[in-house]
Protein backbone atom coordinates (compact mmCIF):
# COMPACT_ATOMS: atom_id res chain seq x y z
CA UNK A 1 0.00 0.00 0.00
CA UNK A 2 1.18 3.32 -0.58
CA UNK A 3 0.22 6.91 0.09
CA UNK A 4 -0.47 9.33 -1.66
CA UNK A 5 0.36 13.03 -0.89
CA UNK A 6 -2.61 14.86 -1.73
CA UNK A 7 -2.45 18.61 -0.74
CA UNK A 8 -5.31 20.77 -2.21
CA UNK A 9 -5.75 23.49 -4.86
CA UNK A 10 -5.40 26.65 -3.21
CA UNK A 11 -7.67 28.45 -5.33
CA UNK A 12 -10.60 26.07 -5.42
CA UNK A 13 -10.14 25.32 -1.66
CA UNK A 14 -10.41 29.21 -1.02
CA UNK A 15 -12.78 30.14 -2.84
CA UNK A 16 -14.65 27.31 -1.66
CA UNK A 17 -14.76 28.11 2.23
CA UNK A 18 -15.90 31.57 1.00
CA UNK A 19 -18.72 29.78 1.48
CA UNK A 20 -19.33 28.88 4.64
CA UNK A 21 -22.40 31.19 5.27
CA UNK A 22 -20.67 34.03 7.43
CA UNK A 23 -22.42 37.21 7.14
CA UNK A 24 -20.67 40.48 7.76
CA UNK A 25 -21.86 40.39 11.58
CA UNK A 26 -20.76 37.00 12.50
CA UNK A 27 -17.41 37.69 10.27
CA UNK A 28 -16.42 40.81 12.01
CA UNK A 29 -17.92 39.36 15.55
CA UNK A 30 -15.24 36.12 15.14
CA UNK A 31 -12.33 38.61 14.70
CA UNK A 32 -12.88 39.93 17.96
CA UNK A 33 -12.81 36.78 19.51
CA UNK A 34 -9.42 36.33 18.12
CA UNK A 35 -8.93 40.01 19.67
CA UNK A 36 -10.38 38.91 23.44
CA UNK A 37 -8.26 35.93 23.53
CA UNK A 38 -5.30 37.97 23.07
CA UNK A 39 -6.15 40.11 25.80
CA UNK A 40 -7.36 43.19 24.26
CA UNK A 41 -9.00 45.57 26.21
CA UNK A 42 -9.68 48.25 23.31
CA UNK A 43 -11.20 47.32 20.01
CA UNK A 44 -11.03 50.31 17.31
CA UNK A 45 -13.28 49.16 13.91
CA UNK A 46 -13.25 51.45 10.89
CA UNK A 47 -14.73 51.37 6.98
CA UNK A 48 -14.62 53.86 4.32
CA UNK A 49 -16.49 53.55 1.24
CA UNK A 50 -14.82 57.05 -0.34
CA UNK A 51 -11.09 55.94 -0.05
CA UNK A 52 -9.51 54.80 -2.97
CA UNK A 53 -9.95 51.38 -1.78
CA UNK A 54 -12.68 50.63 0.15
CA UNK A 55 -11.82 48.75 3.27
CA UNK A 56 -13.19 47.64 6.76
CA UNK A 57 -10.46 47.37 9.72
CA UNK A 58 -10.21 45.73 13.23
CA UNK A 59 -7.68 46.59 15.40
CA UNK A 60 -7.12 45.93 19.15
CA UNK A 61 -4.30 46.32 21.54
CA UNK A 62 -3.54 42.78 22.50
CA UNK A 63 -0.71 41.46 22.86
CA UNK A 64 0.43 40.79 19.00
CA UNK A 65 1.80 37.71 17.47
CA UNK A 66 5.67 36.53 17.09
CA UNK A 67 6.41 35.59 13.65
CA UNK A 68 5.53 32.33 13.94
CA UNK A 69 2.40 32.68 15.85
CA UNK A 70 0.91 35.13 12.56
CA UNK A 71 2.65 32.58 10.56
CA UNK A 72 0.25 29.91 12.59
CA UNK A 73 -2.21 32.55 12.12
CA UNK A 74 -2.63 32.82 8.68
CA UNK A 75 -2.03 29.09 8.04
CA UNK A 76 -5.76 27.01 7.17
CA UNK A 77 -6.86 24.51 10.27
CA UNK A 78 -3.39 25.91 12.45
CA UNK A 79 -5.02 23.85 15.47
CA UNK A 80 -7.26 21.28 15.72
CA UNK A 81 -10.66 21.57 17.67
CA UNK A 82 -9.73 18.10 19.62
CA UNK A 83 -6.78 19.90 21.32
CA UNK A 84 -7.24 21.19 24.53
CA UNK A 85 -7.08 24.96 24.92
CA UNK A 86 -6.91 28.14 27.71
CA UNK A 87 -10.34 28.23 29.02
CA UNK A 88 -10.68 31.86 27.79
CA UNK A 89 -9.99 30.99 24.40
CA UNK A 90 -12.87 31.72 22.19
CA UNK A 91 -11.60 29.88 19.23
CA UNK A 92 -12.96 26.73 17.83
CA UNK A 93 -11.09 25.27 14.29
CA UNK A 94 -8.20 27.68 13.87
CA UNK A 95 -10.11 28.87 10.71
CA UNK A 96 -11.89 32.27 11.83
CA UNK A 97 -9.46 34.71 11.15
CA UNK A 98 -9.36 33.75 7.34
CA UNK A 99 -12.57 32.15 6.58
CA UNK A 100 -14.84 34.81 8.00
CA UNK A 101 -12.49 37.73 6.77
CA UNK A 102 -12.44 36.14 3.38
CA UNK A 103 -16.10 35.66 3.26
CA UNK A 104 -16.53 39.52 2.88
CA UNK A 105 -13.13 40.44 1.07
CA UNK A 106 -10.62 39.28 -1.52
CA UNK A 107 -7.74 40.61 0.42
CA UNK A 108 -6.75 39.66 4.01
CA UNK A 109 -3.73 42.02 5.68
CA UNK A 110 -3.06 40.93 8.97
CA UNK A 111 -0.27 43.20 10.47
CA UNK A 112 0.80 42.65 14.29
CA UNK A 113 3.20 44.48 16.91
CA UNK A 114 5.03 43.70 19.66
CA UNK A 115 7.42 45.84 20.58
CA UNK A 116 9.48 46.99 18.09
CA UNK A 117 9.01 44.10 16.14
CA UNK A 118 6.33 44.39 13.37
CA UNK A 119 5.16 41.69 11.08
CA UNK A 120 2.69 41.38 8.11
CA UNK A 121 1.13 38.70 6.06
CA UNK A 122 -1.19 38.77 3.20
CA UNK A 123 -3.89 36.61 1.35
CA UNK A 124 -4.60 37.96 -1.90
CA UNK A 125 -6.81 35.85 -3.87
CA UNK A 126 -6.34 37.22 -6.84
CA UNK A 127 -2.36 36.70 -6.76
CA UNK A 128 -3.51 32.52 -5.59
CA UNK A 129 -5.65 32.25 -8.76
CA UNK A 130 -3.36 33.55 -10.54
CA UNK A 131 -0.01 31.89 -9.04
CA UNK A 132 -2.47 28.55 -8.61
CA UNK A 133 0.09 28.02 -4.87
CA UNK A 134 -0.61 28.87 -1.01
CA UNK A 135 1.24 31.87 -2.20
CA UNK A 136 0.94 33.91 1.06
CA UNK A 137 2.75 37.45 0.90
CA UNK A 138 4.96 38.20 3.81
CA UNK A 139 5.43 42.11 3.70
CA UNK A 140 8.32 44.49 4.06
CA UNK A 141 8.76 47.12 6.13
CA UNK A 142 8.30 49.35 3.63
CA UNK A 143 5.26 48.26 2.22
CA UNK A 144 4.01 47.90 5.84
CA UNK A 145 4.52 51.38 6.24
CA UNK A 146 2.55 52.50 3.22
CA UNK A 147 -0.68 50.92 4.73
CA UNK A 148 -2.62 54.31 6.33
CA UNK A 149 -4.29 52.45 8.67
CA UNK A 150 -1.21 51.28 10.46
CA UNK A 151 0.65 54.44 10.67
CA UNK A 152 -2.22 56.20 11.90
CA UNK A 153 -3.47 53.56 14.61
CA UNK A 154 -1.01 50.63 15.46
CA UNK A 155 2.15 52.15 14.54
CA UNK A 156 1.65 54.18 17.70
CA UNK A 157 0.98 51.50 19.80
CA UNK A 158 3.19 49.36 22.12
CA UNK A 159 1.40 46.20 20.78
CA UNK A 160 -1.59 44.48 19.34
CA UNK A 161 -2.80 43.43 15.91
CA UNK A 162 -4.63 45.42 12.72
CA UNK A 163 -6.90 43.26 10.72
CA UNK A 164 -7.31 44.73 7.60
CA UNK A 165 -10.06 43.73 4.59
CA UNK A 166 -9.63 45.39 1.13
CA UNK A 167 -11.36 44.31 -2.35
CA UNK A 168 -14.64 43.90 -0.60
CA UNK A 169 -16.19 41.76 -3.11
CA UNK A 170 -18.96 40.40 -1.22
CA UNK A 171 -19.77 42.75 1.14
CA UNK A 172 -20.27 45.94 -1.40
CA UNK A 173 -21.76 43.14 -4.06
CA UNK A 174 -21.32 45.31 -6.83
CA UNK A 175 -23.18 47.89 -5.33
CA UNK A 176 -23.44 51.93 -7.06
CA UNK A 177 -24.35 53.61 -3.59
CA UNK A 178 -21.51 52.08 -1.44
CA UNK A 179 -21.84 54.48 1.36
CA UNK A 180 -25.14 53.77 1.92
CA UNK A 181 -24.91 50.12 1.87
CA UNK A 182 -21.86 50.47 4.14
CA UNK A 183 -23.29 52.32 6.60
CA UNK A 184 -26.36 50.45 6.43
CA UNK A 185 -24.37 46.88 7.20
CA UNK A 186 -22.04 48.11 9.60
CA UNK A 187 -25.44 49.73 11.66
CA UNK A 188 -26.16 45.96 11.60
CA UNK A 189 -22.59 44.87 12.75
CA UNK A 190 -22.84 47.59 15.55
CA UNK A 191 -26.25 46.13 16.96
CA UNK A 192 -25.01 42.73 16.82
CA UNK A 193 -21.89 43.68 18.91
CA UNK A 194 -23.86 45.15 21.18
CA UNK A 195 -25.72 42.44 22.07
CA UNK A 196 -23.42 38.88 21.27
CA UNK A 197 -20.41 41.10 23.76
CA UNK A 198 -22.64 43.10 26.30
CA UNK A 199 -21.14 40.52 29.03
CA UNK A 200 -17.93 42.21 28.27
CA UNK A 201 -18.83 45.75 27.32
CA UNK A 202 -20.37 45.73 30.27
CA UNK A 203 -17.34 44.79 32.84
CA UNK A 204 -19.03 41.67 34.12
CA UNK A 205 -17.42 40.67 37.12
CA UNK A 206 -14.58 38.05 35.78
CA UNK A 207 -13.60 39.46 33.12
CA UNK A 208 -12.05 42.50 32.31
CA UNK A 209 -14.34 45.54 30.58
CA UNK A 210 -13.98 45.64 26.74
CA UNK A 211 -14.24 49.00 24.75
CA UNK A 212 -15.36 48.96 21.21
CA UNK A 213 -15.78 51.66 19.11
CA UNK A 214 -16.64 51.69 15.71
CA UNK A 215 -15.65 55.14 13.71
CA UNK A 216 -15.10 56.66 16.60
CA UNK A 217 -18.49 55.98 18.02
CA UNK A 218 -18.44 53.59 21.44
CA UNK A 219 -20.25 50.27 20.94
CA UNK A 220 -23.09 50.48 24.33
CA UNK A 221 -24.08 47.10 25.52
CA UNK A 222 -27.65 45.77 24.52
CA UNK A 223 -28.42 43.62 27.72
CA UNK A 224 -31.30 40.65 26.96
CA UNK A 225 -32.55 40.34 30.12
CA UNK A 226 -32.69 43.98 31.79
CA UNK A 227 -30.46 43.06 34.77
CA UNK A 228 -31.97 44.94 37.91
CA UNK A 229 -35.59 45.55 35.97
CA UNK A 230 -36.33 41.62 35.68
CA UNK A 231 -37.39 39.45 38.29
CA UNK A 232 -35.04 36.41 38.70
CA UNK A 233 -37.10 33.50 38.32
CA UNK A 234 -35.75 30.97 40.23
CA UNK A 235 -31.91 30.53 41.81
CA UNK A 236 -28.85 29.74 39.73
CA UNK A 237 -28.72 26.03 38.73
CA UNK A 238 -25.37 23.95 38.08
CA UNK A 239 -25.15 20.92 36.41
CA UNK A 240 -21.40 19.06 36.20
CA UNK A 241 -21.41 17.67 33.28
CA UNK A 242 -17.61 15.33 32.31
CA UNK A 243 -16.35 17.33 35.08
CA UNK A 244 -17.35 21.45 33.67
CA UNK A 245 -19.81 23.22 35.30
CA UNK A 246 -23.06 24.35 33.30
CA UNK A 247 -24.84 27.18 34.70
CA UNK A 248 -28.17 28.19 34.06
CA UNK A 249 -30.18 31.49 34.84
CA UNK A 250 -33.68 32.35 34.69
CA UNK A 251 -34.80 35.53 34.47
CA UNK A 252 -38.59 36.84 33.58
CA UNK A 253 -38.74 40.60 32.28
CA UNK A 254 -41.15 43.27 33.40
CA UNK A 255 -44.38 43.28 30.97
CA UNK A 256 -43.98 45.90 28.29
CA UNK A 257 -46.00 48.68 29.30
CA UNK A 258 -43.71 48.86 32.38
CA UNK A 259 -40.85 49.61 30.34
CA UNK A 260 -39.05 52.80 28.95
CA UNK A 261 -38.84 54.21 25.45
CA UNK A 262 -35.45 53.07 25.33
CA UNK A 263 -35.86 49.76 26.85
CA UNK A 264 -38.73 48.67 24.27
CA UNK A 265 -36.18 50.06 21.98
CA UNK A 266 -33.57 47.88 22.75
CA UNK A 267 -35.90 44.74 22.91
CA UNK A 268 -37.18 44.88 19.63
CA UNK A 269 -41.13 46.34 21.16
CA UNK A 270 -43.34 43.71 20.85
CA UNK A 271 -42.43 41.64 18.36
CA UNK A 272 -38.87 41.05 19.61
CA UNK A 273 -39.99 40.01 22.66
CA UNK A 274 -42.00 37.00 20.99
CA UNK A 275 -38.99 36.77 18.61
CA UNK A 276 -35.97 36.26 20.93
CA UNK A 277 -37.62 34.58 24.39
CA UNK A 278 -36.08 31.35 25.23
CA UNK A 279 -32.63 30.28 25.65
CA UNK A 280 -29.44 32.74 25.30
CA UNK A 281 -26.57 30.73 25.53
CA UNK A 282 -23.14 31.91 26.35
CA UNK A 283 -19.43 30.14 25.77
CA UNK A 284 -16.74 31.90 27.64
CA UNK A 285 -19.33 34.90 28.22
CA UNK A 286 -19.65 35.19 24.65
CA UNK A 287 -23.34 34.83 23.23
CA UNK A 288 -23.42 32.21 21.04
CA UNK A 289 -27.60 31.08 20.14
CA UNK A 290 -30.31 33.53 21.31
CA UNK A 291 -34.06 32.89 20.85
CA UNK A 292 -34.71 29.58 20.70
CA UNK A 293 -36.16 26.68 23.09
CA UNK A 294 -34.47 23.68 20.85
CA UNK A 295 -38.08 22.22 20.43
CA UNK A 296 -38.38 21.93 24.10
CA UNK A 297 -41.22 24.12 23.88
CA UNK A 298 -43.44 26.06 21.52
CA UNK A 299 -42.92 30.18 21.00
CA UNK A 300 -46.07 31.92 21.77
CA UNK A 301 -47.54 35.01 23.28
CA UNK A 302 -47.67 34.39 26.78
CA UNK A 303 -44.08 32.72 27.29
CA UNK A 304 -42.35 36.38 25.68
CA UNK A 305 -41.08 37.17 28.76
CA UNK A 306 -39.08 34.15 29.73
CA UNK A 307 -35.52 34.43 28.72
CA UNK A 308 -32.62 31.80 30.56
CA UNK A 309 -29.08 32.18 30.25
CA UNK A 310 -26.78 29.24 30.31
CA UNK A 311 -23.52 29.26 30.65
CA UNK A 312 -20.71 27.15 29.19
CA UNK A 313 -17.01 26.07 29.34
CA UNK A 314 -15.43 25.78 25.63
CA UNK A 315 -14.49 22.60 27.30
CA UNK A 316 -17.55 20.97 26.15
CA UNK A 317 -18.10 22.15 22.29
CA UNK A 318 -17.59 18.81 21.05
CA UNK A 319 -21.32 18.03 22.95
CA UNK A 320 -23.14 21.29 21.29
CA UNK A 321 -22.14 20.83 17.97
CA UNK A 322 -20.75 24.26 17.32
CA UNK A 323 -20.03 25.08 14.20
CA UNK A 324 -17.31 26.88 12.57
CA UNK A 325 -19.01 30.11 12.60
CA UNK A 326 -19.97 30.07 16.23
CA UNK A 327 -23.62 30.97 15.85
CA UNK A 328 -25.54 27.16 16.18
CA UNK A 329 -25.23 24.96 19.13
CA UNK A 330 -27.71 22.26 19.68
CA UNK A 331 -27.53 20.78 23.46
CA UNK A 332 -27.02 17.56 24.20
CA UNK A 333 -29.67 15.50 25.66
CA UNK A 334 -27.37 14.97 29.04
CA UNK A 335 -27.84 18.68 29.11
CA UNK A 336 -31.10 19.12 27.47
CA UNK A 337 -32.75 16.55 30.47
CA UNK A 338 -31.82 19.16 32.89
CA UNK A 339 -33.61 22.03 31.29
CA UNK A 340 -36.59 20.48 29.88
CA UNK A 341 -38.08 21.12 33.54
CA UNK A 342 -36.62 24.12 33.80
CA UNK A 343 -38.63 25.73 30.47
CA UNK A 344 -41.59 24.00 31.94
CA UNK A 345 -41.22 26.04 35.39
CA UNK A 346 -40.76 29.52 33.19
CA UNK A 347 -42.99 29.56 30.47
CA UNK A 348 -45.62 28.89 33.01
CA UNK A 349 -44.29 31.93 34.80
CA UNK A 350 -44.64 34.39 31.84
CA UNK A 351 -48.00 32.71 30.95
CA UNK A 352 -49.31 34.14 34.50
CA UNK A 353 -47.42 37.69 34.30
CA UNK A 354 -49.46 38.10 31.11
CA UNK A 355 -52.72 36.75 32.16
CA UNK A 356 -52.86 38.05 35.74
CA UNK A 357 -50.83 41.30 35.58
CA UNK A 358 -53.06 43.90 37.08
CA UNK A 359 -53.56 42.10 40.46
CA UNK A 360 -51.55 40.33 42.87
CA UNK A 361 -51.03 36.68 42.95
CA UNK A 362 -53.54 34.98 45.92
CA UNK A 363 -52.97 32.12 47.40
CA UNK A 364 -55.20 28.92 46.00
CA UNK A 365 -56.90 28.61 48.97
CA UNK A 366 -58.41 31.92 48.93
CA UNK A 367 -62.47 33.07 47.58
CA UNK A 368 -61.60 34.49 44.05
CA UNK A 369 -64.02 36.56 42.16
CA UNK A 370 -63.89 34.34 39.18
CA UNK A 371 -63.60 30.52 38.99
CA UNK A 372 -61.80 28.49 36.29
CA UNK A 373 -62.97 25.04 35.33
CA UNK A 374 -61.55 22.13 33.18
CA UNK A 375 -63.49 20.89 31.03
CA UNK A 376 -63.57 18.34 27.76
CA UNK A 377 -64.12 21.26 25.44
CA UNK A 378 -61.14 23.84 27.20
CA UNK A 379 -61.68 26.47 30.36
CA UNK A 380 -64.67 27.75 31.60
CA UNK A 381 -64.59 31.11 33.41
CA UNK A 382 -67.15 31.32 36.01
CA UNK A 383 -68.28 34.37 38.65
CA UNK A 384 -67.95 32.90 42.08
CA UNK A 385 -71.48 32.24 43.69
CA UNK A 386 -69.72 31.37 46.91
CA UNK A 387 -68.37 35.09 47.19
CA UNK A 388 -69.41 36.73 50.20
CA UNK A 389 -70.93 40.10 48.66
CA UNK A 390 -72.97 37.83 45.88
CA UNK A 391 -74.48 35.78 49.35
CA UNK A 392 -75.23 38.92 51.02
CA UNK A 393 -76.75 40.43 47.89
CA UNK A 394 -79.25 37.19 47.63
CA UNK A 395 -80.26 37.68 51.41
CA UNK A 396 -82.12 41.00 50.67
CA UNK A 397 -83.51 39.30 47.33
CA UNK A 398 -87.13 37.66 46.14
CA UNK A 399 -87.00 34.51 44.68
CA UNK A 400 -87.88 36.37 40.90
CA UNK A 401 -85.00 39.05 41.61
CA UNK A 402 -82.69 36.04 42.57
CA UNK A 403 -83.76 34.85 39.18
CA UNK A 404 -82.74 37.79 36.95
CA UNK A 405 -79.90 37.94 39.50
CA UNK A 406 -78.37 34.55 38.34
CA UNK A 407 -79.71 35.58 34.32
CA UNK A 408 -77.51 38.21 34.30
CA UNK A 409 -74.23 36.49 35.96
CA UNK A 410 -75.01 33.77 33.31
CA UNK A 411 -75.19 36.15 30.46
CA UNK A 412 -72.13 38.09 31.50
CA UNK A 413 -69.96 34.86 32.07
CA UNK A 414 -70.87 33.81 28.43
CA UNK A 415 -70.34 36.48 27.08
CA UNK A 416 -66.57 37.33 28.01
CA UNK A 417 -64.86 38.96 25.76
CA UNK A 418 -61.54 36.50 26.13
CA UNK A 419 -60.38 36.85 22.22
CA UNK A 420 -60.14 40.81 22.73
CA UNK A 421 -58.87 40.63 25.94
CA UNK A 422 -55.89 38.02 24.91
CA UNK A 423 -54.86 40.65 22.07
CA UNK A 424 -55.16 43.57 24.38
CA UNK A 425 -53.44 41.92 26.75
CA UNK A 426 -50.51 41.53 24.57
CA UNK A 427 -50.18 45.13 23.16
CA UNK A 428 -48.11 47.79 24.44
CA UNK A 429 -50.54 49.18 26.13
CA UNK A 430 -51.43 47.71 29.53
CA UNK A 431 -55.14 46.69 30.42
CA UNK A 432 -56.01 48.59 33.78
CA UNK A 433 -59.94 49.49 34.21
CA UNK A 434 -58.79 51.68 37.35
CA UNK A 435 -55.70 53.29 39.43
CA UNK A 436 -54.85 50.94 42.06
CA UNK A 437 -55.54 53.85 44.82
CA UNK A 438 -59.30 54.27 43.59
CA UNK A 439 -59.41 50.44 43.69
CA UNK A 440 -58.42 50.05 47.28
CA UNK A 441 -60.89 53.10 48.33
CA UNK A 442 -63.57 50.92 46.72
CA UNK A 443 -62.83 47.80 48.26
CA UNK A 444 -62.77 49.48 51.77
CA UNK A 445 -65.99 51.29 51.13
CA UNK A 446 -67.38 47.67 50.15
CA UNK A 447 -66.34 45.70 53.25
CA UNK A 448 -67.73 48.51 55.74
CA UNK A 449 -70.34 48.37 53.96
CA UNK A 450 -70.45 44.21 54.59
CA UNK A 451 -69.31 44.84 58.23
CA UNK A 452 -72.77 46.72 58.87
CA UNK A 453 -74.92 44.44 56.96
CA UNK A 454 -73.43 41.28 59.26
CA UNK A 455 -73.60 43.54 62.84
CA UNK A 456 -75.90 41.21 63.91
CA UNK A 457 -75.15 38.46 62.69
CA UNK A 458 -74.32 35.39 64.36
CA UNK A 459 -71.56 33.90 61.70
CA UNK A 460 -70.16 37.29 61.88
CA UNK A 461 -66.67 36.65 63.16
CA UNK A 462 -66.58 33.54 60.41
CA UNK A 463 -67.70 35.54 57.59
CA UNK A 464 -64.99 38.58 58.77
CA UNK A 465 -62.76 35.72 58.31
CA UNK A 466 -63.61 34.52 55.31
CA UNK A 467 -63.78 38.05 53.94
CA UNK A 468 -59.70 38.32 55.00
CA UNK A 469 -59.26 35.50 52.45
CA UNK A 470 -61.16 36.86 49.42
CA UNK A 471 -60.49 38.90 46.52
CA UNK A 472 -60.08 41.52 46.52
CA UNK A 473 -59.77 42.71 50.67
CA UNK A 474 -57.26 39.93 50.70
CA UNK A 475 -54.97 42.35 48.29
CA UNK A 476 -54.95 45.33 50.11
CA UNK A 477 -53.46 45.51 53.75
CA UNK A 478 -55.77 48.87 55.37
CA UNK A 479 -58.54 46.00 54.43
CA UNK A 480 -57.34 43.65 56.14
CA UNK A 481 -56.23 45.66 58.95
CA UNK A 482 -60.07 46.70 59.44
CA UNK A 483 -60.78 43.16 59.45
CA UNK A 484 -58.34 41.79 61.71
CA UNK A 485 -59.32 44.72 64.71
CA UNK A 486 -62.85 44.00 63.81
CA UNK A 487 -62.29 39.91 65.05
CA UNK A 488 -60.85 41.20 68.10
CA UNK A 489 -63.64 43.70 69.26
Amino acid sequence: MKILDMPPFAPVLMESTRAMGYNLEAAIADIIDNSIAAGARNIYIDFSPYDAVPFVSILDDGEGMSETQINDAMRYGSQSSLNMRASTDLGRFGLGLKTASLSQCRCLTVITKQGSQVEARRWDLDEIYHKGTWALLSLSPEEIESIPQFQSQLKAQKSGTLVLWEKLDRMLNGAKATDRLMSRQMEYVREHLSLVFHRYLAGENGISKLNIRMNGLEIEPKDPFLLGRSTVFQADERFIIEGYPVQVSCYMLPHISNLTKREKAALGGTEGLTKDQGFYIYRNKRLLVWGTWFRMHRKDELSKLARIRVDIPNALDHLWTLDIRKSTAVPPDVIKNNLARIVDRISEGSKRAWTFRGKREISDDGSHLWSKTKVREGTVYSLNREHILLQLLEQTLDSEQKKLLEKYLRLAEGNLPLNQLYVDLNNEEQVNIRKEKDAENEALETVKMILANIAESPMRDAQIRLMMQTDPFCNYKKVVDILAKELNT
